[in-house]
């Protein structure tokens, strides 16, 4: 049998953790009970000639964005989005249409599903800006900013509307309560964007905002999801910052979700946004505010509600840092490390630890050692954060971060993005990327949410490669060749986002890999697994392994992979598919195992080299680039990890 009928047979056949029950999600290890017993009935005893006949798993990821800004976002419409929640979803949906800058605009291939994530925060102020109303009018600020915008002056104004909101310097007049006409009038727009564009089946809307807290310009901010229709929705108006009916404090945003719940019955999730804006504060060891150690009523709530994490996005990739990752060769990619969202503060390397999702995932297990819970247990997605109303992702297709950022000749010519005493973000440094992918049985806003709540999910920068993760202690390398690896893989262990419980006598987890490349992306480079533990003495570590890579390569004597090479031709823009690999795929098991530490394993799969954005741009537009100026990158996927606890 050939390894590419095998690939196929691993990432369409391959189980997933389970489907929820309706109402709260199964705790894991009971999810996984039941799909294990359904894989080992038919895995023991097929009595159709058909190998698919009583699948009743995901078999294929859906890919799509939790996280897009339109014109009812102040700061998108300040920065020129026109483009409306409804022109969002027509967009993700495959349709053409036409950019606030008016260029004709669409994705190569339809995304499933779209998340609009409008700031919470004067959620409908910027149309009204615009518009001249006489309430905005009669406030002096209100009225210069209007005048700034009419005038051509829109990024000047954004940023001087960003620094007013983060700085608390907003008037009353200014200020668009939730329990305003105003306010709910943009939320019910919202709602019915989604209603309008959600097709079961075929391609799903979410309803959702973002939590904007971002006092002091330390970015906090939360994507919140629901998983119903608008007949709940509608009930409630989003959370926001400002009091009396909002706070910049996560906690109250997790009392809110809880009450939504209570009251409707419906669900809803959150998930961070990347932490490199946050200046230490997204993943904390201590509780902000009162600087007592994190106790386990935070722990057990904030594990709740947010278990996912969106690792890259636009603004930077977050899985992490040379400085906490000297070791890993991969680890300086795309990174803003510079200072927090408004540019106020500089970034000191004391901050990073706090920022990133490896070492998220190590704090968390610490933390699990002392109060027993682990607050940083999630899943990893990527999304693009694009405050175009536009979700482009592709380097050949990339519709910048704003709209005064979409593509024409000046973007990569050294115009700040974000400035202010800690320096200046360029434009250049702005990134395409990323995009969800959620292993989940159809495409419906329930079985989604279902699946990104079990974690069942990965993060890619923008390719659509088919990955998969299993752990377990059975797993053999006759596993990845067999006619049916997705029922031996399910019935020895469990998906990304899983648990692996105490290791039985003598044995090691092992784990199942398989990544395809996008149909009509680049070739593989590798596949790795990270590991991250506690050590006997409770310090925390971490190693990558290469466990699955592309052509006859052999690891030298220090262990290291040599590079796959490079085919990318910057002048025009291209690459070639003559290295690599269309797929990858093999059984590891970890060499340095104790069961007496925590740990935990994800998989990061690279790309060979492909041209970066701002080699299309400069072909394109016949510019000459400044040396430092990137021009190529490998693309990569993040997958959920997987947890080893060790006997209590």
């Amino acid at each position: 049998m050939s390894t590419r009928t095998v690939l196929a047979s691993i990432l369409l056949g391959t189980t997933c953790l389970g489907l929820a029950a309706p109402g709260r999600a199964a705790d894991q290890s009971d999810v996984g009970t039941l799909h294990r017993e359904a894989a080992e009935k038919l895995y023991q005893s097929r009595p159709n000639y058909s190998p698919y006949a009583g699948r009743d798993f995901p078999v294929r990821p859906y890919f799509g964005d939790t996280h897009l800004h339109t014109s009812f976002s102040l700061d998108a419409g300040a920065f020129g989005a026109r483009l409306s929640p409804s022109d969002a979803y027509r967009f993700a949906r495959g349709e053409q249409v036409v950019s606030s800058t008016g260029q004709p605009a669409r994705l190569s291939r339809p995304l499933d599903f779209l998340v609009v994530a409008d700031h919470s925060d004067n959620m409908g102020f910027f149309p009204d800006v615009i518009a001249g109303k006489p309430h905005i009018m009669a406030d002096p600020t209100g009225r210069r900013w209007h005048d700034m915008i009419v005038g051509g002056k829109g990024a000047d104004a954004a940023y001087d509307i960003i620094k007013s909101f983060t700085q608390g310097r907003l008037s009353k007049a200014l200020i668009y309560s939730p329990d305003s006409t105003a306010y709910r009038s943009a939320w019910q727009a919202t709602i019915k964007a989604a209603e309008q564009a959600n097709e079961p089946g075929r391609f799903t809307a979410f309803i959702g905002y973002e939590w904007t807290s971002t006092t002091g310009g330390m970015n906090l901010h939360r994507n919140v999801v629901f998983r119903d229709n608008g007949d709940k929705a509608e009930r409630v108006v989003p959370y926001t910052t400002l009091p009396p009916l909002g706070s910049d404090d996560p906690r109250g945003l997790w009392t809110w979700m809880a009450a939504y719940e209570d009251k409707t019955g419906g669900r809803v999730l959150a998930i961070p946004h990347n932490g490199n804006l946050s200046n230490g504060r997204m993943f904390p060891m201590i509780e902000p505010g009162t600087g007592k150690a994190l106790d386990r009523d935070y722990a057990e709530t904030r594990a709740h509600w947010e278990r996912l994490y969106e690792v890259t996005q636009m603004k930077g990739d977050a899985e992490t840092h040379p400085y906490l990752s000297p070791n890993d060769e991969f680890a300086n990619f795309e990174r803003w490390d510079k200072g927090n969202i408004d540019m106020s503060e500089a970034k000191t390397p004391d901050m990073l630890q706090f920022e990133y999702a490896r070492s998220a995932l190590k704090l968390g297990l610490k933390l699990e050692s002392s109060i027993g819970v682990n607050p940083y247990k999630f899943g990893l997605i990527g999304s693009t954060d694009a405050h175009t109303g536009l979700t482009a992702a592709e380097e050949d297709n990339y519709f910048g971060k704003t709209a005064v950022m979409e593509p024409g000749p000046d973007r990569t010519k050294g115009r700040a993005f974000m400035e202010g005493k800690a320096g200046a973000v360029y434009e250049w440094e702005t990134i395409a990327s990323g995009y969800a992918a959620v292993w989940a049985t159809e495409n419906t806003r329930e079985a989604l949410f279902d699946a990104m709540e079990r974690r069942e999910t990965y993060a890619t920068t923008g390719p659509r490669m088919l990955v998969r993760f299993f752990g377990g202690y059975d797993f053999e390398p006759g596993d990845a060749v067999t006619r049916s690896p997705a029922l031996a893989g399910y019935t020895k262990g469990v998906p990304m986002g899983g648990d692996l419980g105490p290791a039985p006598q003598g044995k090691s987890p092992t784990f199942l890999v398989a990544a395809l490349k996008d149909p009509i992306g680049a070739n593989l480079d590798r596949y790795q697994i990270v590991k991250g533990w506690l050590d006997a003495s409770g310090e925390m570590r971490e190693k990558v392994y290469d466990v699955a890579w592309s052509g006859a390569r052999q690891p030298a004597a220090d262990g290291r992979l040599p590079p796959v090479g490079s085919t990318v031709d910057v002048p025009n823009a291209t690459w070639t598919n003559t290295i690599g690999g269309p797929e990858l795929i093999a059984v590891w098991k970890d060499p340095d195992f104790d069961p007496k530490q925590r740990a935990f394993y994800y998989g990061r799969v690279l790309e060979i080299p492909t041209p970066r954005w701002t080699a299309y741009d400069a072909k394109y537009y016949g510019l000459k680039l400044a040396p430092n100026l990137p021009t190529s990158q490998q693309e990569r996927a993040y997958t959920s990890p997987i947890w080893y606890s060790p006997a209590q």
